[in-house]
């Protein structure tokens, strides 16, 4: 275990392991929104590829491939292209998983990051949906881009999230949710 060897061999401290271990893990986004619209309006609207794009325009991100419009199903891609940290990107990703209206799951397989898979949950409760986003990624380059992503990378996406779920609460909770 990497753990042991370090604390053995270098005579790393007790107080610097917890460091280490977060270092060493992949980074995990959990989120819960909880929405005053019925499951079904939320679940298609998460999936909709228009609405993400509307509610990426800080980042310009669009959808360049697969499918580039309307609801995104079980097994179809969509290749998204986009400017983070100043740098245009592209991502492609494919739904692996989808129980309508409960759940679907993304995963990159093709993109900057060394992998990236996005659970979205939905759980109705009292007339109102529960949205948990469960956002897992690994950056390449080794351990500098763990570093990265534990100090960095993580806090950037997960405002990009919550960005991105404000304007879906607040689209979903309005009669605008019929343009999309």
């Amino acid at each position: 275990n990497l753990l042991q060897s370090l604390t053995k061999n270098k005579g790393i401290k007790l107080k610097n392991i917890n460091f280490v271990k977060k270092l060493l893990t992949m980074p995990k986004i959990h989120l819960e929104t909880t929405i005053n619209a019925d499951i079904q309006t939320i679940f298609d609207l998460s999936r909709n590829i228009d609405f993400h794009q509307e509610s990426t325009a800080k980042t310009n991100e669009k959808a360049i491939a697969g499918k580039t419009s309307g609801l995104i199903e079980l097994g179809e891609t969509v290749t998204w292209r986009a400017k983070h940290l100043g740098f245009y990107q592209t991502l492609k990703t494919k739904i692996i998983e989808m129980e309508s209206p409960k759940m679907f799951t993304d995963v990159m397989i093709q993109g900057t990051f060394k992998s990236m898979k996005h659970q979205h949950i939905f759980e109705e409760k009292d007339g109102k949906t529960l949205m948990i986003d469960i956002f897992e990624f690994e950056s390449p380059f080794g351990i500098l881009g763990k570093i990265f992503s534990q100090i960095f990378l993580k806090n950037y996406l997960k405002r990009f999230l919550l960005e991105r779920n404000r304007m879906l609460k607040e689209i979903a909770e309005s009669s605008l949710n019929n343009q999309f």
